[in-house]
């Protein structure tokens, strides 16, 4: 336990769960475009650009990380980080949302659709297991 803040540090076992979980997120998001893209034909474009596989991946493991770090502040400010993550990142993932509204097409937004929905959950649960305690 950590004196000056009354957390206990996350272990190592902690940090390893949630890398794989922000990998397993950027995967999760790779097969819905994969599925998409290429397989369906949708044509993933949104803004006027393709949405490729390296913007699909690093913009998950960047939003994955900024969770990871979100949920690291948590657990050293409030009183039930589990919580307040959850609820926290819900907001985040009802913003996103509007995100693929500036898809160009229907086949685009229901599959922009399902990878803000398939990252969030991912994240949301995945990260909130590992939440830590103040005591």
């Amino acid at each position: 336990m950590n004196e000056m803040t009354g957390t206990r540090p996350a272990t190592a076992g902690a940090a390893a769960r949630r890398a794989l979980t922000v990998a397993a997120a950027a995967g999760a998001a790779l097969l819905v475009w994969v599925a998409a893209d290429p397989i369906g034909g949708a044509g993933m474009h949104a803004r006027g650009q393709h949405v490729g596989p390296a913007a699909v991946i690093v913009s998950t493991l960047l939003i994955g990380l900024a969770g990871w770090g979100l949920l690291a502040v948590l657990e050293r400010r409030a009183k039930r980080p589990g919580r307040t993550w959850g609820i926290t990142a819900g907001i985040v993932l009802g913003l996103s949302m509007t995100g693929p509204l500036d898809s160009e097409g229907p086949g685009t937004y229901l599959a922009l659709t399902a990878m803000h929905l398939i990252v969030g959950a991912v994240l949301i649960a995945g990260l909130g297991r590992t939440a830590r305690v103040r005591r």
